[in-house]
């Protein structure tokens, strides 16, 4: 029987320095069950500061990336709604609260968070190239493609599995539900995240992203799936 109370799944991989905050924040949502932080292999003590916070943790022995993460996750944790918020959203965590709340008073099926402007990101050619993609698959104009901050319904997120791989799995999986037809919508939400920065591990970091999202998006632009 499907539990029926919001759950939060947090995917985390070496984010020792934020997670504690961010499983704080959202242990303050009002109405939210469950904070589950899937530890994706990290090598650090994200996993014990991670239940230190309050956090349920489940572990993978070995990083198998985001989307895999996630979907391991959702396997495990029954819902009625999910709460998705990266690791490193630490004490503006609790602002995700407006994305569960429009999903869970049937505004949309998913929202997805639509975050300020960061400083020290990158140049913005992944982003770009994801939004393009994605509107050339389902027609959706995403103003944040790859933003991990959202809100669904367990219909949506289980009509989208299996989850796409790695980072690539924000863009499909809106992709996917806007294809099979459910109410997407973006909401501002005063969240941040760790910049990746403009130095050799932030490029290192964007370029895995382009792959994977580049991995995830050809079969639906062939509309394999």
């Amino acid at each position: 029987m499907t539990a029926q109370v919001p759950a939060a799944i947090v995917a985390a991989r070496n984010e020792s320095s934020t997670i504690g905050g961010t499983v704080t924040s959202l242990l303050l949502l009002p109405g939210l069950g469950r904070v589950v932080v899937m530890d994706d292999g990290s090598v650090d003590d994200t996993a014990m500061r991670a239940a230190a916070a309050g956090a349920e943790v489940l572990r993978s022995a070995q990083g198998r990336g985001k989307g895999e993460a996630l979907d391991a996750a959702l396997a495990r944790v029954d819902a009625p709604f999910y709460l998705l918020v990266d690791g490193d959203t630490g004490s503006s965590a609790e602002a995700a609260g407006s994305l569960l709340e429009a999903v869970v008073g049937g505004e949309a099926d998913l929202a997805i968070g639509r975050l300020p402007p960061l400083a020290g990101g990158g140049f913005g050619l992944v982003k770009s190239m994801t939004g393009r993609l994605m509107n050339r698959a389902c027609g959706f104009r995403a103003a944040e493609p790859m933003s991990g901050q959202r809100a669904a319904t367990r219909q949506v997120l289980q009509a989208c599995r299996p989850l796409a791989r790695g980072f690539g799995v924000d863009a499909a999986m809106t992709v996917d539900a806007v294809r099979l037809g459910f109410r997407v919508v973006e909401i501002d939400v005063e969240m941040w995240h760790r910049p990746t920065g403009r130095w050799l591990p932030g490029f290192a970091h964007r370029g895995r992203q382009g792959l994977d999202v580049l991995r995830a998006m050809i079969p639906r632009l062939a509309a394999a799936r």
